[in-house]
């Protein structure tokens, strides 16, 4: 496992100090930790969870909220919205940096945050909360005697796990406002709830209700004995073992060397069955691996895409890249290209310009999509443009293709 330190903006522009811990091989997956409330993303649990995901290949970002930890900010002027609201901008840091977060993961109110704002992070594929209470106003009690201080006097000072903190009045108005059952019921995404009948914090009951209130696929893991915090490491392990199996499931599959020995030089292009089923064929191309399959309607597995389909792909590729360096070096003002294709048989008899008039010949539709201040006259020249690309003027010329058995 490799880890690194980050830093990134948070809800109010302070500086989020935060931990990326990921497999020595590129990560199949980004999973995004929030940690429980007053803890820190240095907590046994969470390095322990981080370092399970990563051997299943999936990178990890902890991070302290705002006034946490070694994160900037006064804890005093934070609440469960600005949570809500520094984990999706940790999210935003993992999409504009790495890939979006396929995995929220909350401890304690961290679950309640993950919740939230799971709906705000389209991307992500699954939840997973620990110890999650089912309303975030369940935190107040750990204020005890002195949230009548804070509704009188707008403030007190508050000792949580022997540490003293400063909770304001706003911060009680917030978790009161905060409800999750419409949150969790349109989640729509899987969720696996693990919780202890023995935490003291946050009763099995919030597991329940969380429960309830989502539609499938959910699941529920018993952490039996555990305390709130997980502080014995056999039932952190227990729990990061048993969230990364779930997780497995919802995110891509790790990459597996589908036919050793396949493998290509520079400027060749290798291929060879898997094995898998009679058409998943391993593709090395260089030092890239792609995958080849046919549908399961016709004996396939659909696990990459159809030989037509890489054909388009590499159509579709070699004409985005072509716009892209005519507008570079035109200076033109185009943002984006997309390019969308379809391949079909057609009779020969539809099509006018063809010289072959019997059977059946290929069809490839294509439709450009180009974004950018352009005039009518620069996207007509892209459009021309795009049929002058080499794969383009390859599929369209005299080809010969010399095949032998290897020796």
């Amino acid at each position: 496992m490799k880890t690194e330190k980050v830093a990134f903006p948070g809800h109010s522009g302070e500086t989020l100090a935060a931990r990326l811990d990921g497999p020595d091989t590129p990560p199949r997956a980004y999973a995004l930790f929030a940690h429980c409330f007053t803890c820190t993303k240095d907590i046994f649990a969470a390095s322990q969870i981080a370092r399970s995901l990563a051997e299943a290949g999936v990178a990890v970002l902890r991070f302290d909220f705002t006034g946490l930890g070694h994160s900037d900010g006064e804890f005093a002027n934070t609440n469960f919205s600005s949570n809500v609201e520094d984990l999706t901008a940790a999210a935003d840091y993992l999409r504009d940096n790495y890939a979006a977060p396929a995995l929220l993961i909350g401890h304690s109110l961290g679950g309640a945050a993950v919740l939230a704002a799971a709906g705000d992070i389209p991307e992500c594929k699954a939840v997973a909360t620990i110890g999650a209470p089912a309303d975030p106003g369940h935190v107040a009690h750990l204020f005890g005697d002195h949230a009548a201080t804070i509704e009188t006097e707008g403030e007190a000072e508050v000792s949580i796990g022997g540490r003293p903190f400063r909770v304001q009045k706003h911060f009680l108005d917030d978790i009161r406002e905060q409800t999750l059952d419409d949150r969790i019921a349109n989640l729509r995404k899987a969720l696996l709830v693990l919780h202890s009948p023995y935490d003291k914090i946050v009763g099995i009951d919030s597991a329940a209700a969380i429960f309830a209130a989502a539609k499938h696929p959910k699941s529920f893991i018993s952490l039996d004995t555990a305390d709130h915090l997980l502080s014995r490491r056999a039932d952190a392990v227990y729990a990061a073992t048993a969230l990364a199996g779930w997780a497995s499931r919802y995110l891509p599959a790790e990459e597996v060397d589908d036919a050793p020995g396949v493998t290509a030089g520079e400027g060749e292009v290798v291929v060879g069955e898997t094995g898998e089923n009679p058409f998943a064929q391993a593709i090395a191309a260089g030092p890239h691996r792609l995958r080849a399959d046919e549908p399961p309607r016709v004996g396939g597995g659909d696990t990459g895409p159809t030989p037509y389909g890489l054909l388009l792909a590499g159509l579709g590729a070699c004409t985005s890249m072509t716009l892209r360096m005519y507008a570079n070096r035109k200076k033109l003002p185009l943002e984006r290209v997309v390019v969308r294709l379809r391949h079909d048989k057609i009779h020969a008899e539809d099509c006018a310009a063809c010289e072959t008039n019997v059977g059946k010949i290929d069809r490839i539709d294509r439709v450009i999509e180009l974004t950018g201040d352009l005039d009518e006259a620069a996207r007509q020249r892209l459009l021309e443009i795009a049929d002058k690309c080499p794969v383009h003027r390859t599929l369209e010329s005299e080809n010969l293709i010399v095949t032998e058995l290897a020796r």
